[in-house]
């Protein structure tokens, strides 16, 4: 890939939605603490009002290779322009109710804390490395190079409970304009 922020999507495999977050919608957000990039650590079953969580494999770091076959795995690529979609957007999302906005991946806090500040983003990133939120969801995974990663996933949380999933997210530096428009009522383009 010449182009990180604009891959050619076309060019990809593309991920099939195989039913692994069928389960998601009504439920309730798990109790379980993930450390942030902001500091401290958010429980995300306590946030009130309105929140957005995109959950992403991982961001590629300038200074490290990503892992062998990467491209070939439907779904993979896509962190910097997923995260960077939802940054170009965060005004409009809180102008739409959202009071929270979180990215999350298995990336120790270092990694992305690096990610966060290369990419300008106005929000955390929160690391679910134990796979604490990961197991408590039952939130889908693949393994890649001896690592467990999250599959590409966006939740929409209402006082505490999963109100809209977005899955599988493809091209997903569409995804931030998605839930724009599904939370103007509008249908997310096919």
């Amino acid at each position: 890939m010449t182009n990180l922020l604009s891959p050619d999507w076309g060019s990809l495999p593309t991920p099939q939605d195989d039913g692994a977050t069928d389960h998601l919608h009504g439920l309730e957000m798990a109790s379980v603490s993930l450390a942030s990039t902001a500091g401290g650590a958010v429980d995300l079953s306590s946030l009130a009002g309105l929140s957005v969580i995109y959950v992403y494999p991982m961001t590629g770091r300038p200074d490290r290779h990503l892992p062998d076959g990467w491209d070939l795995i439907p779904g993979a690529r896509g962190c910097t322009p997923q995260s960077c979609s939802f940054r170009d957007h965060a005004g409009e999302l809180h102008a739409l109710g959202v009071a929270t906005l979180f990215g999350v991946s298995t990336q120790p806090t270092v990694d992305q804390t690096e990610a966060a500040a290369r990419l300008h983003l106005p929000f955390p990133l929160l690391s679910d490395e134990k796979l604490t939120l990961a197991r408590a969801l039952r939130l889908p995974t693949f393994d890649v190079a001896g690592v467990t990663l999250l599959k590409r996933l966006v939740m929409i949380v209402r006082e505490g409970r999963i109100v809209k999933v977005f899955y599988p997210v493809f091209p997903p530096d569409r995804s931030a304009a998605d839930v724009v428009a599904w939370l103007k009522g509008e249908e997310p383009r096919a």
